[in-house]
């Protein structure tokens, strides 16, 4: 997630199993209980502003998901720009528009991270094999 300039700070009590959890996670990524406490508070307050989105994956890859879809926001928004509009997207893979709708409203706010995760979706297989030189590729025959 993308970080923001920090407000003031401000003091708080957690409840003891909230504190030791807390504690947990701090030790096990190797960061600080407020970094833990700021990340936890940034999702929740995703998740209340977009009712739908949920978020996935390990600390450092941590993204957000549409609920219900198996699909990340950026999934969706990278077949919304391929697609050309909604209602292709909506008729061509079978997405509710209600889905793309909140991916979209999602992506207003957090283009950056959506646009960031879209491109190193889209890197060129040079590139990859360049950064990965043990990469090996798999073609499949696609049936019509």
């Amino acid at each position: 997630m993308a970080r923001a300039v920090k407000s003031k700070p401000f003091s708080m009590r957690l409840s003891r199993a909230t504190e030791r959890f807390v504690a947990a996670e701090a030790r096990r990524t190797k960061r600080s209980k407020g970094a833990i406490v700021e990340a936890l508070a940034e999702e929740a307050a995703r998740t209340r502003r977009f009712p739908g989105i949920a978020f996935r994956g390990d600390d450092a890859a941590r993204r957000p998901w549409v609920f219900g879809t198996g699909l990340d926001v950026w999934q969706i928004i990278g077949m919304l720009q391929d697609h050309g509009s909604q209602a292709r997207l909506a008729a061509e893979a079978d997405l509710d528009p209600r889905t793309i709708q909140l991916a979209r409203a999602y992506y207003e706010d957090y283009q950056d991270e959506i646009n960031e995760a879209v491109a190193e979706n889209r890197m060129p297989l040079d590139e990859l094999r360049t950064l990965y030189p043990f990469i090996s590729v798999t073609r499949v025959a696609v049936e019509d």
